[in-house]
């Protein structure tokens, strides 16, 4: 039976968090009085226990929280499991949002020994439900529903929107059309037209946060600025440029300017990347096509696909 071990706060990010018997866990926001609580997918951090003692095995005396994580739990190996699963406290329950992360400015136990678990072994959640919690309460572990939503990010990659000189308006339909057909839209970002930063949040998606459709918006035209495929092409493990080809096919029939579109399509992990247009029109054209044809692969891609493709609601190309 698993238990918590260990909860900490902290008031500040970045520094080492302080022990506590007890504390508040707070619907959508996170722990009471801690630096990472508010409205985004990392709320609470969790830690398993054995993590933190093979550590200390290296010869390293580290406190709880000296990781940055809020609660240490015994028994789960949180990093195999699949995002979604769910943990039981009491009458609080947590969702899991993310696993791993990357560091952006080393904690103060990297800077002393060169090391750092969490970033590897840490993962995310948010708090569906809250309530309180303290040291010794059970843990239930629920699994993750096969019957979610696949989940969703967008990618806006605009130099003028990311310097806010531009309105985004693509991505804004993307998020409306994919919320209103059932998808769950976990994140929509925007960056700007560089290589490495959209590199960056792809790999970010598609390993911490196991995103199942990840659309791009932009950067895939013929200026020198657009190097949106690059991108993608970089971090796909395999492509899968079938869907590309078949979005620039059904464009065509719009305007012919769309055979210079760059736009790819690819696989990384679990994850499918997809290229759309920049243009509010073409977007909405492109997802018009593309999502009432996509959840098949999906499917595929998750392992929950039928042995045979249902031609429902598929829209063949004439």
């Amino acid at each position: 039976m698993a238990k918590v071990i260990g909860i900490c706060i902290s008031e500040k990010k970045g520094v080492q968090k302080t022990p506590v018997e007890s504390a508040k866990l707070i619907a959508n926001h996170g722990i009471e009085n801690d630096a990472h609580a508010g409205k985004w997918h990392r709320q609470v951090s969790l830690l398993n226990l054995e993590k933190i003692e093979n550590f200390r095995a290296k010869g390293v005396d580290v406190d709880f929280g000296a990781f940055g994580e809020n609660i240490i739990i015994d028994e789960i190996d949180f990093r195999s499991l699949p995002i979604g699963t769910k943990f039981k406290i009491g009458d609080a329950l947590l969702e899991l949002s993310q696993i791993g992360k990357e560091c952006h400015s080393h904690c103060s136990i990297y800077h002393a020994v060169g090391d750092c678990i969490m970033p590897r072994e840490g993962v995310f959640t948010e708090v569906i439900h809250g309530g309180d919690i303290k040291i010794g309460d059970e843990v239930i572990m629920i699994e993750a529903d096969k019957d979610r939503p696949f989940s969703v990010a967008v990618i806006t990659v605009s130099d003028k929107g990311y310097l806010g000189k531009r309105v985004d308006e693509s991505g804004a339909i993307i998020k409306d059309f994919l919320t209103k057909s059932g998808y769950d839209v976990k994140e929509t970002i925007i960056v700007p037209d560089e290589q490495k930063m959209i590199e960056k949040e792809l790999i970010r998606l598609a390993d911490q946060r196991h995103i199942n459709l990840i659309l791009t918006t932009g950067g895939s035209g013929f200026s020198n600025r657009d190097v949106t495929p690059e991108a993608t092409i970089a971090v796909c493990d395999k492509m899968a440029n079938g869907i590309a080809e078949a979005i620039r096919y059904n464009s065509m029939q719009y305007t012919p300017r769309a055979m210079l579109s760059r736009a790819v399509s690819g696989i990384r992990k679990y994850s499918l990347i997809v290229n759309l247009p920049g243009s509010p029109k073409a977007v909405q054209e492109s997802i018009d096509f593309l999502i009432p044809n996509i959840e098949h692969g999906l499917e595929i891609l998750q392992g929950t696909a039928s042995e045979c493709a249902s031609q429902k609601g598929l829209r063949i190309l004439k």
